[in-house]
């Protein structure tokens, strides 16, 4: 397997311990719906809480690894999210998260490890007019807090 998946399965590890020991319950990992995925879902008393991991060797060019989720991801992330939540009758409320760490390629010491909350909010274009039957409250506070 290549070097930056070896990276990227071992990041997604990272974050589902991070989130397991912040109280988190892990419901799926790597879930995909067609070409669609979310790296982690997880849910607390409150939300179902759909996670983008970004895990990053170096800053190239200056930027976080959280800054590599761009609107298209975002909007995929979103339509997953749509599909999972229609699936398994969700009724909590949504939240999209990113989990972000900078590790050293070769020692795998990680150097940053930040848990975004709120990270991003969906997109009104992936949500369609009476697709959630007024059971989902999605998060609409603005378009990306911090990012």
């Amino acid at each position: 397997m290549a070097w930056h998946n070896d990276i990227g399965r071992w990041g997604e590890d990272v974050a589902a311990n991070l989130l397991v020991q912040k109280g988190y319950k892990i419901e799926a990992r790597n879930w995909k719906e067609g070409k669609l995925e979310v790296d982690i879902i997880a849910a607390d008393s409150q939300n179902i809480v759909f996670v983008e991991v970004k895990t990053r060797a170096t800053m190239f060019a200056g930027k976080l690894p959280e800054e590599y989720v761009d609107s298209e991801k975002e909007t995929n992330i979103c339509r997953a999210a749509h599909a999972y939540i229609k699936q398994n009758r969700i009724t909590k409320a949504v939240r999209f998260d990113i989990v972000s760490l900078l590790v050293d390629g070769s020692t795998h010491e990680i150097s940053r490890l930040e848990h975004i909350e709120d990270a991003f909010y969906p997109p009104l274009r992936t949500v369609t007019a009476g697709s959630y039957s007024g059971q989902h409250r999605w998060q609409t506070k603005g378009k990306r807090r911090g990012l």
